[in-house]
């Protein structure tokens, strides 16, 4: 048996943070429908070198949607301050020893004058590409995050079209019990017109009216039409890879047959049927626009 395949809404949202003794970093993906993939980026700018690893992750796994990833990192304090060359001190402090023995009265420094002596006081700076690093790794948490929302939203979608598409074969099926009734009320309004219009009955003249009156209300091949459509849209909800513009197609496609479905209607439950069909074809378009 075929493996089925999940459906993909293009909206969804994740966040991933991470805390660290250089800091935290925080990543936000966010995705809405969209006709192709769009990308937008909003990084610091001591890591603007990243997006194009991002944009092409994104690439790799992500099909439609206007996507915006956002990424921040605030350094701890900790990895900002200052520390003491122990070192360097302890090489001044053997010279000022040197110097007070043969200069006993010599003035010593002070701590300031000390910490500002080149060398003593070292200025900590940030491990860029351990930053760079931990910032790919979220990232990645962040986008299978996202993945995950898309196709927990797209279940939810696909769930609601498949009630859509039982009911549009419901509509179908009534169609098709009412067409011995509307063929048979043809019929007698046809003789009705005739014979108020005091028109001689010809066996002949009459059974060509049938013919031609049976052959307008004749909505067999609209609703086989209906049924092959919706048997594409269940097939295409299982298919593997991007959905959306094939399932937005079939929407156009069954919206066709049912506004013909409406324009040969000759009796009120046909025109009922039709206009259900419009409806539930209508709500079905506009939940695929989310879909991948």
């Amino acid at each position: 048996m075929a493996a089925t395949h999940r459906v993909h809404s293009m909206t969804a949202f994740s966040r991933a943070e991470e805390a660290s003794a250089i800091g935290t970093l925080q990543i936000e993906i966010r995705s809405v429908n969209q006709r192709y993939l769009d990308l937008h980026f909003r990084l610091p700018e001591a890591l603007r070198d990243l997006e194009p690893a991002l944009r092409e992750a994104l690439r790799q796994r992500l099909a439609r949607g206007k996507v915006e990833c956002t990424l921040r990192f605030e350094s701890a304090e900790e990895a900002q301050a200052p520390s003491v060359d122990e070192a360097q001190l302890a090489e001044i402090a053997n010279a000022l020893a040197t110097i007070n023995a043969r200069i006993p009265d010599a003035r010593a420094p002070t701590t300031l004058e000390l910490l500002n002596y080149p060398g003593v006081l070292q200025t900590r700076h940030l491990d860029q590409d351990l930053i760079k690093a931990r910032a790919l790794a979220l990232f990645d948490q962040a986008l299978l995050d996202l993945i995950a929302a898309r196709a927990r939203e797209g279940d939810k979608l696909g769930e609601m079209i498949a009630s859509r598409l039982d009911a549009v074969s419901e509509q179908v099926n009534q169609v098709r019990g009412f067409l011995p009734q509307i063929l048979e009320r043809q019929r007698a309004l046809l003789l009705e017109r005739l014979e108020a219009a005091r028109t001689e009955l010809d066996p002949q003249r009459l059974e060509a009216e049938l013919v031609i009156v049976a052959q307008k209300a004749d909505v067999d091949e609209e609703l086989d039409r209906l049924d092959t459509h919706v048997d594409e849209v269940r097939r295409q909800l299982t298919q593997k890879g991007p959905q959306g513009r094939r399932l937005d197609f079939l929407m156009q496609e069954l919206n066709r047959e049912a506004n013909t479905l409406s324009s040969k209607s000759v009796v009120a439950d046909t025109t009922r049927c039709a206009v259900e069909l419009k409806v539930l074809i209508e709500q079905m378009r506009e939940q695929i626009q989310n879909i991948e």
